[in-house]
């Protein structure tokens, strides 16, 4: 399982420790990922998946998982969620139909 945010797609990031006399080792800091799940409106059903923290208050701020995806174009999305993103278009598009 990689360590990188479905929504956001923030990753582990490299740098150094820095001693206090300056030595320098090399490091890696990894995102704030949390197992969460989100609850569609228009899927019916909570979605599960490794968000950061960053990327859950966006969707929080945005108004909800649905409202999050279809606002945001694809190019900015991680492939995860441009799946997530065509179910929940397509449920949306049954619902209007019927």
């Amino acid at each position: 399982m990689s360590r990188r945010c479905a929504i956001t797609g923030k990753g582990v990031m490299s740098g150094n420790n820095v001693s206090h006399a300056h030595n320098k080792t090399r490091r890696r800091f990894l995102p704030n990922l949390q197992k969460t799940s989100m609850l569609s409106d228009a899927l019916g059903e909570s979605v599960s998946m490794r968000v950061s923290v960053h990327g859950i208050r966006t969707v929080e701020k945005a108004g909800g998982i649905d409202a999050f995806l279809t606002n945001t174009p694809n190019r900015n999305l991680p492939v995860e969620a441009q799946r997530l993103k065509k179910r929940i278009l397509k449920a949306k598009e049954a619902a209007a139909a019927a």
